[in-house]
């Protein structure tokens, strides 16, 4: 075998290694790539935090509430009874904010109003006190009780450091709480139907 029959043979041979090895390689990058690459991707719990959530309230009763999570926070969603939408009116001379002018936790404009709802009788809110991240609790309940005074005309109360929101979600005078609870976006898809997150499309 000449000398040059030899080289083209081993030539050949380098070649196929190289090839073969460079194409192995390629692959190994890519299955090495792809997890990687997708890591970079929202996880679906994720994605499910910020996305709006959908809720039925066509079982929701007179004076009850329903909590949902939406961005890892609880919302209230509370279907007023008429006499605790008329005590709405009564306590708003005890009110920091009656008509949510303060601009630490904007009140869209559609909320902007006594029940700071669209319904009068369905309140949507953020449950957590805007002192210290705390969750205040129902005391729906009027009249004297524990930590309330002895006009409560029902409401919620943060235990944690004492402050008190009607059940429009406002804060009382000299209270901790710097602002009334937050009214997340939201608007109805249908009559009973709530989207919570997003805010209707003009």
């Amino acid at each position: 075998m000449s000398e040059a029959t030899v080289a083209a043979s081993v030539d050949n041979s380098r070649r196929t290694w190289l090839i073969t090895s460079a194409a192995m390689g390629g692959v190994g990058a890519a299955a090495v790539a792809v997890p990687f690459v997708s890591s970079f991707q929202p996880s679906e719990r994720a994605k499910a935090a910020g996305a709006a959530v959908e809720v039925d309230i066509t079982t929701l009763q007179p004076g009850e509430k329903r909590v949902v999570e939406w961005r890892g926070k609880p919302v209230w969603i509370m279907r007023r009874s008429p006499e605790q939408l008329a005590a709405l009116e009564k306590v708003e001379p005890q009110l920091a904010d009656p008509t949510s002018e303060r601009k630490a936790y904007p009140t869209p404009e559609y909320a902007k109003n006594r029940h700071r709802s669209i319904k009068p009788d369905v309140f949507v809110g953020v449950g957590i006190c805007t002192h210290l991240g705390c969750s205040p609790g129902d005391k729906f309940t009027p009249g004297p009780q524990p930590s309330l005074p002895d006009d409560w005309v029902g409401g919620f109360l943060c235990a944690c450091h004492g402050s008190t929101f009607d059940l429009a979600g406002r804060v009382f005078k000299n209270k901790p709480a710097p602002d009334n609870l937050e009214v997340p976006p939201h608007y109805y898809t249908s009559d009973t139907t709530l989207l919570i997150g997003e805010e209707k499309k003009a």
